[in-house]
């Protein structure tokens, strides 16, 4: 699927540059939860709504209101009722499990973002490609070794979690250029903020604690819920272009990338020193990708000599 717009080489340099700071998302949702006794559903609504706050006055500041009229609404709210409930899992996740661990678990996405491209999308996924994304897995599978001992109904979140954020990332490209990235946001931003607050509305009726409704304990713990909003906000909407300019099958690989900036927060804020396999399997993720990245470079010029008049 390619449009005007496409560019798989500068789609891939901005996809890796998303996922090595979306990490710190999930650092913040783990000190919020551990430290600051936050529930992950409160955090994943201050993460929405938070969202919602940083893009919506850019955007009518750019377009008017006029760009909340998308083409496709229902769509683009489905992706934030989606993402909500992917954030939900994942964060509920990382408060009772490692932050590497629940990496190890999450990284079977890329292999359901690309049967979903190769299925739906018509995307072509030849044995190179592939290749590369089960090298990258080994690589994360060696960062994170997980335990067999954490394999309980917690164990499950990210699985579900992974699912969930292939039919985003799906959706991301399945949409097109249908609205603009800053209205996809903000309509996302909307439909997980909507979500959230139905969410957190039955756990409190319920009294589950990890939906129990709260307000931000310190200073701390409010700059810190309106930066995991922001980054949020922005990164994902990084994350839009570049699957408007390069095939979703092309940019799964370099989700890998998020575990570099994973294991370095695991090591400064949780004190999870990696050992010598670990930095092995670094090096595994990070040569997946840059084997995508050239063999991407030398077919875009070909293309480019063999279009040449």
């Amino acid at each position: 699927m390619q449009n005007a717009s496409s560019n798989p080489v500068r789609g891939m340099i901005l996809m890796a540059g998303c996922m090595l700071v979306l990490p710190l998302m999930d650092a913040i949702a783990k000190y919020m939860a551990t430290v600051e006794g936050m529930s992950p559903g409160q955090v994943t609504f201050y993460r929405f709504f938070f969202q919602l706050a940083a893009t919506l006055p850019f955007l009518l500041w750019l377009r008017g209101f006029g760009a909340l009229d998308a083409r496709r609404p229902w769509l683009n709210l489905l992706r934030g009722v989606i993402h909500a409930a992917a954030s939900l899992l994942f964060f509920t996740a990382v408060k009772y499990m490692p932050l590497a661990d629940v990496f190890a678990i999450y990284f079977v996405e890329p292999f359901i973002l690309t049967a979903l491209s190769a299925v739906f999308l018509k995307e072509q996924v030849g044995w190179q490609r592939w290749t590369a994304i089960v090298v990258g897995f080994i690589g994360a599978m060696i960062v994170i070794q997980p335990s067999y001992e954490i394999f309980g109904a917690i164990a499950l979140m990210p699985v579900a979690c992974a699912f969930l954020f292939a039919l985003y990332m799906f959706l991301n490209r399945a949409i097109g250029e249908a609205d603009s990235p800053m209205t996809m946001q903000t309509m996302a931003g909307v439909g997980g903020t909507l979500f959230m607050g139905a969410a957190l509305l039955i756990g409190l009726s319920a009294g589950e604690a990890n939906l129990a409704p709260s307000l931000p304990a310190s200073i701390t713990g409010l700059i810190l819920l309106v930066l995991l909003g922001t980054i949020s906000g922005h990164i994902h909407l990084l994350v839009v272009k570049a699957f408007r300019m390069a095939p979703l099958s092309i940019l799964a690989p370099f989700q890998y990338f998020e575990i570099i900036a994973a294991v370095i927060l695991g090591y400064l804020l949780f004190d999870d020193f990696p050992t010598a396999s670990k930095w092995l399997g670094i090096a595994i993720i990070v040569g997946s990708g840059l084997f995508i990245l050239w063999r991407e470079r030398r077919r875009s010029q070909a293309e480019l000599i063999t279009n040449t008049p």
